[in-house]
C-alpha cells in the first residue's frame, strides 16, 4: 500500500472508515494474489474519499481513466444514481476482464461502460460533458489527460488525480516519470482556470475545479 502516514496510522484510519462491501473485499484480495502490481488499486480510504466526492457533488456522469481491476470504479458506481453513468477507460484486456466479472457481481453494470484502447483516442471520441474526471493511469501522459479533460468537463466539475506525490520523487524529479508528474503539479498549479488542492493521502491525490474568480 502506497502511503506517507505510519502504518499504524494507515491502519487505524482505514478502521475508522467505512467498511468495503463484501465483493470489493475479494477483488481487494484476488488483485494481492494475483497481480504484481497490486499497489496500484486505489484502496479503502482513497476509495471512499471518491466515493464522498460524488455523494458531494451529486455527480451523475463520470469518466475514469484507467480501469485496473475495477475498485475505484466499483466505489463512484455505487455512490452513482440509478440513471447515472461511468465511462471507465484501459488497454489492458487482462485487468479489464477482471474488472468486468467484479462490476456484474456488484449489480452496477448498467451504470459502468468499458473502454479499451488508448485512453486519448476514447476521450477524443466523446460527447457531452462530465461531472467528474478521474486519472489514474500512465503518467506520462498525465497533461495530456489534464488538458483533455479540461474540455470535458461540466462548469462546476471536478477533476480527480492520482499519484501526485509519486512516492516523493516529485522532490527530485530524475526519470521521464517523475518529472511527467513533477511537471503537470506545476502545470496546474500555474493554471489560472482553475481552483485545486493537492491532498497527502495514500500517494498523493489532486482535485481540480473550474475556477469562477
Amino acid at each position: 500500500m502506497l502511503t506517507f502516514v505510519p502504518e499504524e496510522i494507515e491502519n487505524y484510519s482505514i478502521q475508522h472508515t467505512s467498511k468495503l462491501p463484501n465483493y470489493l473485499q475479494k477483488l481487494i484480495r484476488l488483485t494481492q494474489e494475483t497481480r504484481e502490481d497490486a499497489m496500484m488499486l486505489s484502496g479503502p480510504i482513497e476509495g471512499n474519499l471518491l466515493q464522498l466526492l460524488v455523494i458531494s457533488t451529486k455527480a451523475k456522469r463520470i469518466l475514469e481513466i484507467g480501469t485496473f481491476t475495477g475498485f475505484s470504479a466499483q466505489m463512484m458506481a455505487d455512490a452513482l444514481p440509478n440513471d447515472g453513468e461511468i465511462i471507465t477507460c484501459d488497454i489492458d484486456k487482462e485487468t479489464a476482464k477482471i474488472a468486468n466479472e467484479c462490476f456484474l457481481e456488484s449489480g452496477h453494470s448498467e451504470k459502468i461502460t468499458q473502454k479499451l484502447g488508448p485512453a486519448l483516442e476514447t476521450m477524443s471520441e466523446l460527447k457531452g460533458s462530465f461531472d467528474i474526471i478521474f486519472i489514474d493511469a500512465d503518467k506520462e501522459n498525465y497533461t495530456a489527460y489534464y488538458e483533455k479533460s479540461m474540455d470535458l468537463l461540466s462548469d462546476s466539475g471536478l477533476i480527480i488525480i492520482d499519484n501526485v506525490l509519486w512516492g516523493g520523487r516529485v522532490l527530485n524529479p530524475k526519470d521521464e516519470t517523475d518529472i511527467a508528474i513533477a511537471s503537470l503539479n506545476d502545470h496546474i498549479t500555474n493554471d489560472s482556470r482553475v481552483t485545486h488542492v493537492m491532498l497527502p493521502i495514500r500517494d498523493g491525490v489532486m482535485l481540480v475545479t473550474p475556477s469562477n474568480k
